[in-house]
């Protein structure tokens, strides 16, 4: 099925982001955080990728199945987008050739599963993907749409079939977190490739979803389900993010508003009292999902205990982006703004 693919794009290349249209922060600007990120990154410039074809860490502890091997793997993914970005900032093509070099290894290997808590850090693969495509070879830029457009379909085909990807009893339900995460991944995928189709499908998702997990007064159904604010930021970071995506075709999904009255706007203005702390909770106390108690028993200290404001700093940065009144809260949250943010803006 791959080769058939890529034999199709091989004969017509589709419109792309570009990395002009995709990072609305000039690069000039972005060249402010250039120093740091070439200091992290500069060790690296002759590295070699490590890309595995399957990872999994959804519904696992520390040290069980391939979890640890999983995460140590998903640290090469914003090392490709980071140094994307320091290309397009002023750095030499040394980064652009270790970004390409990453991302390549990546398409070539990995292999989907479908589950979106799995792959939701691969956020990174296609912000990368917007950065550097016109610079891959034609060939490589034909492998990566074919894969991407595998990848999208086959993702959106699972959700209308309601087919189940996982044993954990979340992976039944169709509203949760979960589909927050699957709607941002073939949002991101669909805008950086240009992929019309499956920016209509995604548009289509992201609007049931928020009918379906956002309450008209803006708290997500999963906090009920989990009580923590810890799962509110895990919807809402996926929904912005994916947001984000759709502002480069100019659409304003942020402010969205569903026929039940539902926003993510109203998402974010109910997470406020709790980010500036005039609300305290205590995370995961009356949770009906047993694995968070597990999680906690087994040390993973943001499943249990009060919530801490700072942890929803990255969100306020994204809906800063909609919403320049949340721009005081999200720094003091998080002084420095996410480097997605800082040197591109998506």
């Amino acid at each position: 099925m791959r080769a058939a693919l890529l034999a199709t794009c091989l004969l017509v290349l589709p419109t792309v982001a570009t990395a002009g249209d995709w990072c609305s922060v000039p690069p000039a600007e972005a060249a402010k955080s250039l120093p740091a990120v070439t200091q992290r990154l500069q060790p690296l410039l002759d590295s070699q990728p490590q890309p595995m074809a399957v990872m999994h860490t959804e519904g696992t502890l520390p040290h069980q199945g391939i979890r640890d091997q999983s995460i140590e793997a998903r640290k090469q993914l914003p090392v490709m987008r980071d140094a994307a970005y320091a290309w397009r900032a002023g750095a030499d093509d040394a980064y652009l050739k270790l970004s390409t070099r990453y991302f390549n290894a990546w398409v070539s290997v990995y292999q989907p599963n479908l589950n979106p808590i799995d792959e939701t850090n691969f956020d990174a693969f296609f912000d990368t993907y917007a950065v550097i495509a016109q610079k891959l070879e034609p060939a490589d830029r034909a492998q990566a749409l074919a894969f991407f457009a595998k990848w999208g379909r086959d993702i959106v085909a699972s959700v209308d079939a309601r087919n189940v990807v996982s044993a954990s009893p979340q992976a039944k339900t169709w509203d949760n977190n979960w589909q927050s995460h699957r709607v941002k991944i073939v949002t991101m995928m669909a805008v950086a490739t240009g992929d019309e189709a499956l920016f209509s499908d995604a548009r289509r998702l992201f609007r049931a979803q928020v009918a379906a997990n956002i309450k008209p007064d803006g708290e997500v159904i999963d906090f009920a389900e989990r009580d923590a604010l810890h799962y509110v930021i895990y919807d809402l970071e996926p929904f912005t993010q994916a947001a984000l995506a759709a502002r480069v075709r100019g659409e304003d999904w942020y402010h969205y508003t569903s026929p039940t009255g539902s926003s993510v706007a109203k998402g974010f203005a109910w997470l406020y009292p709790y980010a500036t702390g005039d609300k305290p909770h205590e995370e995961f106390k009356h949770s009906k999902v047993a694995f968070d108690a597990q999680r906690a028993a087994a040390g993973q200290t943001e499943y249990s205990g009060m919530f801490e404001p700072d942890r929803a700093g990255n969100a306020f940065w994204f809906a800063s982006v909609f919403d320049p009144a949340y721009l005081p809260l999200a720094r003091k949250l998080k002084p420095d703004a996410p480097l997605f943010i800082a040197m591109c803006g998506n």
